[in-house]
């Protein structure tokens, strides 16, 4: 099986069991910090995946790396993942929890990117036209700066993307002058 659909099925067990019980914002939380730390620590990604270091030891280091920052039902869940061999799935698995974890409370995640910094009233437009193509009306509106767009917008919603920047119409520009139709093909 692939990891992507291992990590579906375990991130829907682990969000479906946390709303059972009633601590899924504190295991949201812990999946926040544990995709935080997974991002910023290539070693423990790398040693996650490594095939060559036993289950246990992944299992001790995930304790002594999470232990007492996340709740019981997560470690828990860290030593079932390990006992199944499924180690190298847990970086899927914390960004698919989010995603299933968003879906259900109806959350829209966008990632917009500008030359400049966005005023209120351009971040407000922006969340409008994300609610207007997904239909959900909480966004989440991440802000990123790129000066290589000269002007314009980026915005990503889940698989989309929309890129009005000025940077791109400058290249399909070019591409159409260098299809220049008046010269002579020989």
């Amino acid at each position: 099986m692939s990891e992507l659909r291992v990590a579906s099925r375990y991130a829907k067990s682990l969000l479906d069991l946390a709303e059972e019980q009633g601590t899924l914002e504190q295991v949201k939380q812990d999946m926040d910090l544990f995709n935080q730390v997974l991002s910023e620590n290539r070693d423990l990604r790398l040693l996650l995946r490594n095939p060559i270091v036993k289950h246990d030891k992944k299992l001790a280091i995930l304790r002594a790396v999470f232990g007492g920052k996340v709740s019981d039902l997560t470690e828990k869940f860290f030593t079932i993942i390990t006992q199944k061999n499924r180690e190298s799935a847990l970086e899927y698995i914390g960004a698919e929890f989010l995603t299933q974890y968003n879906l259900l409370r109806g959350v829209q995640l966008a990632e917009v990117t500008t030359a400049t910094p966005l005023n209120a009233t351009t971040r407000l437009q922006v969340s409008d036209l994300v609610r207007q193509q997904t239909g959900l009306q909480q966004v989440t509106l991440t802000e990123k700066i790129d000066p290589a767009l000269i002007g314009g917008f980026v915005l990503r919603v889940g698989d989309r993307l929309i890129d009005d920047s000025v940077s791109y119409r400058l290249r399909k520009l070019r591409t159409e002058f260098s299809k220049n139709p008046y010269q002579s093909q020989l």
